[in-house]
C-alpha cells in the first residue's frame, strides 16, 4: 500500500469511528426491553384479526389549554371504518358522533350540527378542541402499532406490550384484561401523551362483531 493510500485509510477509518461515536439512541425506559417474546409474533397475528369489534369505555384528554372526559357509549369498528358515540358535558348536552374512514369523517355534534373533512385529526381538533390520532388509536387500542409509521416497542418482565413510540406518541399499557376467550390479552387501559397532550382510554366491555352494525 502506497503512503498515500495509508494516509487515506487512516482518514477514512477516523470518520467511521467518529460517526459511530456521534451516533446515539434513546435509552430504554427503565425496567422495560425492546426484545419481544417468544410468543409475540403470533400474538400480534391473532390480534390483527380482530379486525371488526366494538367496545365501551371512558375517554379523558388534556390539553394544554383544558381537560375534559366522555363516556364512550359505543366504538364501532369495521376494518378501516369507524363509528363512535361519546357523551359529555364538555361537548355537551346529548350525544356527539364520530364516523368516517382514514381519509374521511363526519362529526355530528349534540346540537344537530353535522360536519365534514378529508382531514379527520383537523375536523375533530377544530369542533372539539381535542388532538384524536383517530386511525392509529384504532390500532393501539388493540396493543398493535398502527401500520403506516415506524415504531418501537418495549415490553416488562412479565412479557406484555407496555410501550409503544409512534408519530411521536407515547402509548403506555396501563392494564391488559381477558375479554375474549380465543384472543390474547386486550388493553383495559392505555396513556398516549405527545409534549403536553395526554389522551386516556379505558376500557369497560368489549365484544367482536361478526357483520357491519350500527352503534
Amino acid at each position: 500500500m502506497s503512503r498515500h493510500s495509508a494516509a487515506m485509510a487512516v482518514v477514512l477509518l477516523a470518520l467511521v469511528l467518529n460517526g459511530c461515536a456521534s451516533f446515539r439512541t434513546d435509552p430504554l425506559p427503565e425496567g422495560l426491553t425492546s426484545q419481544p417474546p417468544a410468543d409475540w409474533a403470533d400474538r400480534q397475528q391473532r390480534l390483527q384479526t380482530l379486525t371488526h369489534w366494538q367496545l365501551a369505555g371512558k375517554l379523558a384528554v388534556r390539553q394544554p389549554s383544558d381537560s375534559a372526559s366522555a363516556v364512550i357509549n359505543s366504538w364501532v369498528q369495521q376494518h378501516e371504518h369507524y363509528a363512535l358515540s361519546l357523551s359529555s358535558a364538555f361537548l355537551g348536552l346529548g350525544q356527539t358522533h364520530l364516523e368516517g374512514t382514514p381519509a374521511y369523517v363526519e362529526l355530528t355534534l349534540p346540537d344537530g350540527e353535522t360536519y365534514y373533512s378529508t382531514e379527520p385529526e383537523v375536523l375533530i381538533e377544530a369542533a372539539t378542541g381535542w388532538q384524536l390520532p383517530m386511525d392509529s388509536l384504532a390500532w393501539w387500542i388493540r396493543g398493535l402499532p398502527g401500520p403506516d409509521a415506524d415504531f418501537r416497542l418495549f415490553f416488562d418482565s412479565q412479557d406484555q406490550l407496555a410501550m409503544i413510540r409512534q408519530h411521536g406518541w407515547e402509548v403506555r399499557y396501563d392494564r391488559w384484561r381477558t375479554f375474549f376467550p380465543d384472543q390474547p390479552d386486550l388493553p383495559a387501559r392505555i396513556t398516549a401523551t405527545k409534549d403536553d397532550k395526554r389522551v386516556r382510554i379505558a376500557v369497560t366491555a368489549w365484544r367482536a362483531l361478526k357483520t357491519r352494525t350500527q352503534p
